[in-house]
């Protein structure tokens, strides 16, 4: 029996929900039920009847899918896989900056510790960090962005403001450099450039367009255009060729990919499944803190 078979039919015993991230291999967005962007992913999951919810992302979507759904069993395939900018920040480091600035609202981007977003009153996606910066700065309110200082200065940008930032930052987008963006524009002198608001500034200002992965895929999709060089991690270019089978797809650099998205692989969705394993747990009072922040900002967008 092959090994999607037998994950397909211990999904069904479980009650079981796959998700995928966008950045997952091909072989595992194709099995998920579900694929997107991180708190997209859990927001589906938080509405389907399923009772148990394997995540192929990265440690804190795991914990962001358990924050929105404390009553299912979180699984993440892969123990070991987290998020490098995630890791930058925790709860001690922030407490320190919020006391220093203690009339400041923190937002924190959803790529942060279940511990960061119990501390802020605000969380954001990549999609929604500019209008929910409005929203707040609209409330004469300073804001500390925690963790990604570029996400940080190209909102700053938009939304014409200063924010105290914490020096965090994506690896593998902040590797995608202006000579991976000219090299590509040459070979592909056609091509719309579209890139990520995780990388830097120098990368953002020679982009046609600047946009989350979900707004990459919308974008692709409603556009006349029929060749895009993606900035982003090289993951998300298989639902893009999936969903636009007419239209070309190239990297801005190949060495775009993230190692801890590619941990997780069909056998160890298999094991997870068998075993239950490895199960997300995080203490209530976190979670509910957590919660709090995630929800304001469904209330605000």
């Amino acid at each position: 029996m092959e090994i999607t078979d037998k994950i397909k039919i211990l999904k069904k015993e479980k009650n079981a929900v796959i998700l995928a991230h966008n950045y997952q291999s091909s072989e595992i967005q194709d099995i998920a039920d579900f694929v997107g962007d991180s708190l997209g992913l859990s927001m589906e999951a938080s509405k389907t009847s399923a009772s148990v919810i394997v995540f192929c992302g990265v440690h804190f979507m795991a914990e962001t899918a358990k924050i929105l759904s404390p009553q299912k069993t979180v699984l993440l395939p892969e123990k070991s896989a987290g998020c490098p900018m995630a890791d930058m920040i925790d709860p001690e480091g922030l407490k320190a900056l919020q006391s220093r600035h203690p009339q400041a609202v923190t937002m924190c981007y959803v790529n942060s510790p279940a511990a960061v977003k119990a501390l802020c009153d605000y969380c954001c996606t990549s999609a929604n960090a500019l209008r929910m910066a409005q929203g707040i700065l609209s409330k004469n309110k300073k804001i500390i962005f925690v963790p990604d200082q570029y996400l940080a200065s190209y909102v700053a940008e938009k939304a014409n403001c200063d924010f105290i930032k914490w020096e965090g930052y994506c690896p593998i987008h902040s590797e995608i450099l202006p000579g991976h963006i000219m090299l590509a524009k040459k070979l592909h002198p056609q091509a719309k450039v579209i890139v990520h608001p995780e990388c830097k500034p120098d990368i953002t200002s020679l982009a046609d367009v600047v946009t989350s992965t979900e707004g990459m895929s919308r974008y692709v999709r409603s556009s006349p255009d029929k060749e895009f060089i993606i900035g982003t991690e090289t993951g998300i270019i298989h639902r893009l060729k999936k969903e636009n089978p007419d239209k070309h797809f190239y990297p801005a650099s190949d060495k775009a990919v993230c190692a801890d998205m590619k941990k997780i692989n069909l056998e160890k969705i298999l094991f997870s499944l068998e075993n239950m394993s490895h199960e997300i747990t995080l203490p209530d009072d976190i979670m509910d803190k957590a919660r709090l922040s995630i929800t304001r900002m469904l209330e605000t967008i």
